[in-house]
C-alpha cells in the first residue's frame, strides 16, 4: 500500500520529542495511528544516534507473551540502555489488560520518552485522565484531508475532479487500494460496523445494537442539523425503534467518544455565551456516510459543511455554531486570539442565495474575518468585506497562504 508523509502530525510529534508527558495517539479506526508512529520511529533513527528504541506491537504474535502488565513492565525494564535516550513505543496497547499500571510505573521512573496508540473504543479521550496518573498529551489523528488525498494521488488530474472523488471516497486511505467500488465500500462499511457493533458494544456492555445503529444512521442523515436527544428519540420511536431521550443522549456520547461523530455546540455571538439547548453533530468522514447511506437524501451543502468543520478541527480551531438574533452562522472558529466567521453553501450563483449567505455575516459588527466557502469553481473574491472561497481551494490552502498549493510535500 502506498503511504505519504502526514507532515502536520509528524511535525507535531517531533515538537514533543523529549517532553516528559506520555504521548497518546488517538483517532478513529484505520485513521493511520500506527503508520504515524512508524514514521516517527523512522525519523528518530535517521536523525539521532545515541538512542534506544523499545517497540511493542501487540498485533504481532512475537509480543504475545507481553499481554500481561507485569510482563510488559519487566520486558521494557530489561530493554533499557543506560547512557542513551530511551524511547518506548506501544502499539494497540489496549490488548494488554491493565496496561495503564505498567505505563504509569514506567512513566514515574522518568527514564523513558513514552508513545502509545490504542483502539478508539478503549483509549478514549474521556478516559485518559482516569487511566494515566502522570501528565499526558493527546495527538488526535483524523482520516485523510483533501490535501492528503491529492498527495496520495500525486496531484494528478484537475483539482475539481479530485474533489468530486474525495467527496465520495472520503479519507479512510485503506479503501483506496481496492479496484472495484463494491470492495471499497465494503472496506469502509466493515470499519464502521466494527466500531458500532463490536467496539462500543464491548466497551459499554450494550445489550442491543439496533438503537445504536439507527441512531448513528440518523445522525449521518442529519449532519449539520440542530439536534437534541429528545427530538431524536421521538423520531426513532415513531419509526419503530423504541427508545428514550436518556438512552439517545448516552449513545450519542458513546459515538462521539469513539470519534465517529464530533459534537459542535452553539454560541450566542451577541450575548457571548454558549447555548446548551441543542447542538450539531458532524461525521468523522464523508466516505462513511456515502458507504452506509448511499446517495439517499444527498444534500451537497450539508456535506460540504461537514468537510469544512472537520478541516477546521484538523487545523486546531475550537469550532462552534454561531447564533446572532434569529440568524445562524455555520461556524465560529477560534484559535488563540484568532477568530473567523464562516458560512458554507453549495451553489451561490443565484443572487438571492448569495445575499442570504452574506446577510448574517454582515450583521456581525466586529472586525474579525468573515468567509463564505462554496462550490464556486472560481478564484477567491470579495463582496462587502466577505472573502468568498471555492471549497476545493480552501481545503488545499496552507496555513497563512492565500494562494493554495498542495503538491510540494515529500513522500515516503
Amino acid at each position: 500500500m502506498k503511504t505519504i508523509t502526514r507532515t502536520k502530525y509528524l511535525n507535531r510529534i517531533i515538537r514533543l520529542n523529549g517532553t516528559p508527558d506520555i504521548k497518546i495517539i488517538t483517532g478513529i479506526r484505520r485513521s493511520g495511528k500506527s503508520k504515524l508512529m512508524q514514521a516517527y520511529i523512522e525519523y528518530l533513527r535517521e536523525h539521532f544516534e545515541n538512542i534506544n528504541i523499545i517497540f511493542i506491537d501487540y498485533m504481532d504474535l512475537a509480543y504475545e507473551n507481553l499481554k500481561e502488565y507485569h510482563a510488559l513492565h519487566a520486558y521494557v525494564e530489561g530493554q533499557y540502555q543506560e547512557g542513551k535516550t530511551n524511547y518506548l513505543f506501544v502499539d494497540e496497547v489496549q490488548m494488554c489488560p491493565d496496561f495503564e499500571l505498567a505505563i504509569n510505573s514506567l512513566y514515574s521512573k522518568g527514564k523513558y520518552d513514552i508513545y502509545i496508540t490504542g483502539s478508539n473504543a478503549f483509549l478514549l479521550s474521556a478516559d485518559l485522565a482516569t487511566l494515566f496518573t502522570g501528565r499526558y498529551i493527546e495527538i488526535h489523528v483524523f482520516p485523510f484531508s483533501f490535501q492528503e488525498y491529492c498527495l496520495y494521488y500525486d496531484g494528478t488530474g484537475d483539482r475539481e475532479m479530485l474533489f468530486d472523488e474525495y467527496f465520495i471516497n472520503g479519507g479512510l486511505a485503506g479503501s483506496y487500494v481496492y479496484r472495484t467500488e463494491k470492495d471499497r465500500i465494503n472496506y469502509i462499511k466493515e470499519v464502521y460496523e466494527t466500531i458500532v457493533t463490536r467496539d462500543l458494544v464491548q466497551k459499554y456492555s450494550l445489550p442491543d445494537t439496533l438503537v445504536l445503529q439507527r441512531l448513528s444512521e440518523f445522525l449521518m442523515d442529519n449532519i449539520s442539523n440542530l439536534t437534541s436527544p429528545n427530538k431524536v428519540s421521538q423520531i426513532l420511536t415513531a419509526n419503530k425503534t423504541v427508545t428514550n431521550h436518556v438512552t439517545v443522549g448516552r449513545y450519542i456520547k458513546y459515538l462521539c467518544n469513539a470519534f465517529l461523530f464530533y459534537d459542535i455546540k452553539r454560541y450566542d455571538i451577541r450575548g457571548k455565551k454558549y447555548l446548551e439547548s441543542s447542538e450539531k453533530f458532524y461525521l468523522c468522514d464523508a466516505g462513511i456516510r456515502n458507504a452506509v447511506l448511499g446517495s439517499r437524501n444527498m444534500d451537497y451543502g450539508r456535506v460540504y459543511e461537514n468537510l469544512v468543520c472537520l478541516e477546521l478541527l484538523r487545523r486546531g480551531y475550537d469550532v462552534y455554531v454561531g447564533k446572532l438574533y434569529q440568524k445562524e452562522i455555520d461556524f465560529v472558529a477560534q484559535r488563540g486570539s484568532e477568530k473567523i466567521y464562516i458560512q458554507v453553501s453549495d451553489n451561490i450563483t443565484d443572487q438571492k442565495t448569495l445575499e442570504r449567505e452574506c446577510s448574517p455575516l454582515l450583521q456581525i459588527r466586529d472586525a474579525y474575518p468573515k468567509k463564505i466557502i462554496a462550490r464556486t469553481r472560481h478564484p477567491r473574491y470579495s463582496r462587502e468585506g466577505i472573502e468568498i472561497y471555492n471549497i476545493a481551494d480552501w481545503l488545499l490552502q496552507e496555513e497563512g497562504d492565500e494562494n493554495p498549493s498542495v503538491f510540494s510535500h515529500s513522500q515516503l
